[in-house]
């Protein structure tokens, strides 16, 4: 960035100059600036052409509109597909065939094949166009039980080595195939300036070159070589993702704003959309996030007249999970705006057939344009006809499917080891430490040490990747079980205490700590400082060194923090990222062989720059106040003899934290949360994750729906008597200041109770402060639409939280369907909230 640009945006984060100055000073660049054209490989083929012509010619609106709707499968039926048609649907991050998240490749091709039957069944919609399955493979085959897991994308950008992500693009691709899915949204090719951003894992770098040279070797692993085996055999279609301006948010806030000119969207954010359509990838995603106040899903000169005008892409645009909501004039059933602005594939998880209906009346009233619906339809056809749709016959029968030994394969974690290897960068190696002779006593501490799910992270057999445990990851290798397998080869000792404990004074400690699993918006943070309010690890670190013990640590995490504490606590410190499945690639660099000579030297380099201070939020190579404590491209080999001295641990002033309210379930579950389902005759079942049964599995079920964002809320149907609570896990004495406050939550009726149903608040082991009759408030709600209730906690009939409360939150019921989102406890309540009297 030059230094105007830099006192342009430093004027622009200025709530009242941004507001009255930015977006028109931001516009006027952007008069002056050209974007290249860069579709120089793939040609469109006039068979293919026509072939679409044809098919457009015969296809009534009804049938083109349902061609652009994606729905996902928690939501899909069988029968809907059959009725309607889509043209592809999708599985979230939480979301697996028949809802088993361990379904092996057997089960995911039946689905497919059961999806593909009824999409070409002409019965009820009339045409048989196969639709596509479009899944995250995000570090692998990522949401699959036993697929593998390469490290993401940050431990990537630091192995420097573009044809290593060639070959993990083609791995996946094959693993992708052989599970019947035809679409890949990766990869992500963000440029990341804030590392707060809780995204910033999925980024190759802060560097827009190293970005540039990894898409389009990643989009031609995926889908084969123009020329050659494009969009072939076990190939798939990929997608280079968010346009634009995802990594750049102000403050890292994920679906946030980026205040950028024209110019940097062009030179920072956009740079691997170049390379990427260059090898000819067939989809890009919309982001989420805005451009100068405007969401990008709604920006027509973003979407038409630079992605698919400028730069000529020629595929399709999809867009991010209900990202359609959050442009002006748009909800969740309908959003002209995003489709004239560009968007030719909208993804409607939940309330695709109200958004179908509604689309098809916009368009017979002209509010969007047929020509706008025939290029949409046009586009996507293109690709999957490109790819064969229509030739390839159904998901079992395809070659590729004959390969259940591809999901997983031995090979493909061979190469997932050699990229952990060349992931891990070495910031600390005093007293040449590193490395560890293998037939030494080695102790191995850390919470991360033996826990699969901290080095896989978020995208990996679940969304968030927080309920996975080590058996959730057949055949994976912990980072602990790769370094015992090669020091017991060595004739070595090596013993497992996660707290440090030891009966033998090792030879050396390595320990594993890191960040807990997180994706998206709930990996937003607002400190860089690792552990900034337990220090947990640091208190190990010390307690070890206390011992006159050396130390290795090895970092586990999505993004650079700031570890000056824990890096003083320790002689080597190595930056593993999140490593995914194949522990054993850290052993492969920290020990030598038997012999005690090193196997594998270090050769990662810091593709993001590392912060020298906790405030150092945005760190970025060529910065016109760059100083950082590790520079960008730094990394240390056995060869250096370079000593980190005594780092400052100052620390900047904390934030005051809000404390007018106190969130229960706002987008996740707080510290200390669970979901608690009850019936009459088994026990009691506890859930943090997005999806539970009742213990006999038909009383009472739970799933995610969403209200703002993916997965913010829960859905509940009641089938027989039975309990939902919204529980403390450890039982909490009721913070006096909310005595004369509120307990808030929004909730959504989609099918009243036939017979009562009570809801219950703030209760202890004796008595609840509230007790409310369904009837009193879900008349207000008959629309079946969110409503805000406001439940106050100081009535006269209100007993005094005097015990502990064990549950926030209480509905039992006997027939009853219904979603809750955003529980928090208020002083006051929000404007919009219905107001349950104390009467009530």
């Amino acid at each position: 960035m030059s230094q105007i640009k830099y006192s342009k945006l430093a004027l622009c984060l200025l709530p009242v100059v941004a507001a009255l100055t930015c977006q028109s000073s931001f516009s006027a660049v952007s008069e002056h600036v050209s974007w290249p054209y860069v579709n120089n490989k793939l040609k469109r083929d006039p068979a293919v052409e026509a072939q679409i012509d044809q098919l457009l010619a015969k296809m009534t609106i009804e049938q083109k509109v349902a061609q652009m709707i994606q729905p996902e499968i928690g939501y899909l039926s069988v029968e809907q597909m059959r009725k309607y048609g889509f043209g592809s649907y999708l599985n979230g991050g939480n979301t697996a065939p028949y809802g088993n998240k361990r379904a092996d490749q057997a089960t995911w091709l039946k689905y497919a094949d059961e999806m593909y039957q009824a999409s070409i069944d002409a019965t009820l919609d009339g045409i048989e166009i196969p639709t596509v399955w479009g899944t995250d493979a995000m570090h692998g085959h990522s949401n699959v039980y036993g697929a593998t897991l390469f490290p993401h994308n940050i431990g990537l950008g630091a192995a420097r080595d573009a044809d290593l992500i060639k070959r993990i693009g083609q791995a996946t691709a094959k693993e992708v195939s052989a599970t019947g899915i035809e679409w890949s949204f990766a990869p992500t090719v963000a440029v990341v300036r804030d590392d707060r951003w809780g995204r910033t894992y999925e980024s190759y770098s802060e560097d827009p070159d190293l970005v540039k040279s990894y898409a389009g070797e990643m989009v031609t692993g995926i889908q084969g070589t123009i020329g050659d085996d494009f969009l072939a055999g076990s190939n798939r279609i990929a997608t280079a993702k968010h346009f634009v301006g995802d990594g750049g948010t102000e403050r890292g806030i994920d679906r946030g704003n980026t205040l950028i000119d024209e110019k940097g969207l062009r030179d920072i954010h956009s740079a691997g959309y170049f390379s990427a359509i260059n090898e000819g990838v067939q989809s890009v995603m919309a982001s989420f996030n805005s451009w100068n106040g405007k969401r990008v899903h709604g920006d027509k000169y973003l979407l038409t007249d630079v992605l698919k005008n400028k730069l000529g892409f020629d595929g399709f645009v999809v867009s991010d999970w209900n990202a359609h909501k959050f442009v002006e004039g748009c909800d969740l059933e309908q959003c002209a705006q995003a489709i004239n602005a560009g968007v030719d594939v909208i993804m409607v998880p939940e309330h695709f057939e109200a958004f179908y209906h509604n689309t098809v009346k916009q368009v017979k009233t002209g509010v969007i344009a047929e020509s706008r619906i025939n290029d949409a339809v046009r586009r996507f056809l293109r690709a999957k006809i490109r790819w064969g749709v229509f030739s390839k016959g159904k998901p079992s029968a395809r070659p590729e499917s004959q390969h259940p030994q591809w999901l997983g394969a031995a090979e493909h974690r061979t190469l997932a080891r050699e990229a952990v290897r060349k992931s891990l960068v070495l910031l600390k190696n005093n007293e040449n430490i590193l490395p560890i002779k293998a037939n030494s006593r080695i102790l191995v501490a850390g919470k991360a040490a033996n826990a699969i799910n901290m080095q896989a992270g978020g995208w990996s057999v679940s969304w968030q990747g927080t309920d996975n445990t080590n058996s959730d990851f057949p055949n994976a290798t912990s980072i602990f079980s790769g370094l015992q397998s090669q020091v017991s080869k060595a004739g070595g000792k090596i013993t497992l205490s996660e707290s440090g404990e030891y009966t033998h004074k090792p030879d050396v400690a390595i320990v594993v700590i890191g960040e807990e699993p997180y994706a998206e918006w709930f990996g937003d943070i607002e400190m860089l400082e690792f552990q900034h309010e337990t220090k947990h690890a640091l208190a190990l670190l010390k307690q070890l060194k206390a011992d006159n013990i050396p130390v290795v640590t090895v970092f586990l995490s999505g993004r650079p923090l700031w570890v000056n504490k824990e890096l003083n606590a320790s002689d080597a410190f190595v930056a593993a990222w999140l490593p995914g499945s194949e522990g054993e690639g850290v052993a492969d660099v920290l020990l030598t062989d038997s012999q005690g000579k090193t196997q594998y030297d270090f050769t990662g380099k810091l593709s993001f720059s590392w912060p020298k201070y906790d405030d150092q939020y945005t760190l970025n190579l060529n910065d016109a106040d760059y100083e950082p404590l590790f520079a960008y491209g730094y990394g240390l080999t056995y060869q250096d003899n370079i000593t980190v001295p005594v780092l400052s641990e100052k620390t900047s002033p904390k934030k005051t934290v809000n404390r007018d309210s106190h969130p229960l379930f706002v987008r996740n579950l707080a510290k200390n949360m669970t979901w608690q389902l009850a019936d009459t005759s088994t026990e009691k079942v506890l859930s943090s994750g997005a999806s539970a049964t009742s213990g006999d599995k038909q009383s009472l079920l739970m799933q995610s729906v969403n209200l703002s964002y993916q997965e913010d809320g829960r859905g509940f149907n009641w089938r027989a008597k039975s309990v939902v609570s919204l529980s403390y896990l450890t039982p909490e004495q009721l913070d006096s200041k909310f005595n004369t406050g509120y307990l808030e939550l929004k909730m959504r009726i989609d099918k009243a109770p036939k017979q009562g149903a009570n809801m219950q608040v703030m209760c202890s082991e004796s008595h609840c402060l509230r007790n409310i009759d369904f009837s009193s408030f879900s008349q207000s709600m008959a629309d079946k639409r969110w409503h805000t209730l406001a439940i106050p906690l100081h009535c006269d009939d209100s007993a005094k939280a005097e015990q502990p409360i064990t549950d926030a939150l209480r509905i039992a019921s006997e027939n009853l369907s219904l979603a809750i989102a955003d529980v928090a406890l208020m002083i006051k309540p929000s404007d919009d909230s219905i107001l349950l009297t104390c009467a009530k």
